[in-house]
């Protein structure tokens, strides 16, 4: 038993007649009779009466009831699995760290979303060492974030620099500055990440540089968290540019001498998984043109 069969059935039982189903199905009229004849030994019943009208046996109801439904499903499946095959249906899990989880990923999936609206998308947001780890695991198709650790079987593709800013109380004494060099932290509390973050890790390499200095230090586990700490006069912090802006009030930011804060963001995926399937890799390529335009 075959689609074809079924729907050559279905045409029989709709026009009563083996003629204008054959007719209907572009075939030859002994091909339709030949088919309903192999169902029938098949089944082994009999689904037709023949004669001067077609009518259906009892059990020719009860299988034509059913297999509308049968066919309904088949013809939903076979576009589903069209669909798949160009990559407008599907599922698709990406991770994302912030600041881009909150500030430029929601409207660019909107839009995406809208495009190709039978695509689903789930999203995780945690920190670059968690979603390397969930890439890695299988977990996740792709990640947005910042660059891996080397060694690993990832593939990243850099898209743009992810611009920092110190944000501080407007009143703060480093308010007098317009640029603010990494030695200026001295003697003032300085909000950072957790040890996970690689926000964090940057800053531990840059203050290293600038002479392994102390620094008086309170730890936020939140990236997205920090410009509140702030504003209630806690201290000051480095943070990404998007994020600070709009200025809240009471609060101000400066420049950061030199970009050795800067943060390298791109696309992360599995190295043996690259080519992604293409329902991913159309949300891939579209998040990396739009990434690219905003920071731009």
């Amino acid at each position: 038993m075959d689609l074809k069969t079924l729907k050559t059935f279905q045409m029989i039982v709709k026009y009563g007649s083996f003629v204008r189903a054959a007719k209907e199905m572009n075939y030859a009229q002994s091909t339709v009779t030949m088919q309903i004849q192999k169902l029938e030994s098949e089944l082994g019943v009999q689904l037709l009466e023949r004669g001067k009208e077609i009518r259906l046996t009892e059990a020719g109801r009860l299988f034509h009831d059913q297999s509308l439904q049968i066919v309904k499903n088949m013809e939903q499946l076979q576009t589903n699995l069209s669909n798949v095959k160009l990559g407008e249906t599907g599922h698709i899990r990406i991770g994302v760290t912030e600041p881009t989880a909150s500030y430029r990923l929601p409207d660019i999936l909107k839009r995406f979303m809208s495009r190709y609206p039978n695509i689903r998308i789930s999203v995780e947001i945690a920190n670059t060492p968690m979603l390397s780890e969930r890439i890695l695991r299988g977990d996740l198709d792709f990640s947005l974030c910042s660059a891996p650790d080397l060694g690993t079987d990832l593939y990243f593709e850099p898209l743009f620099k992810e611009e920092f800013v110190v944000l501080m109380p407007e009143h703060h004494p480093l308010a007098q500055k317009e640029v603010i060099a990494p030695e200026d932290f001295r003697g003032y509390r300085l909000l950072i990440t957790s040890a996970t973050c690689p926000y964090r890790r940057k800053l531990k390499v840059v203050m290293q540089e600038t002479g392994n200095m102390t620094l008086d230090t309170m730890e936020i586990g939140s990236m997205t968290a920090l410009k509140f700490f702030v504003e209630s006069g806690l201290g000051i912090a480095l943070v990404p540019k998007i994020m600070a802006e709009p200025v809240s009030t009471g609060t101000t930011i400066r420049k950061i001498h030199g970009s050795l804060i800067d943060m390298t963001f791109g696309i992360l995926c599995k190295a043996s998984a690259y080519p992604l399937q293409l329902a991913s890799q159309k949300l891939y390529q579209y998040l990396k043109l739009h990434l690219r335009e905003q920071s731009a």
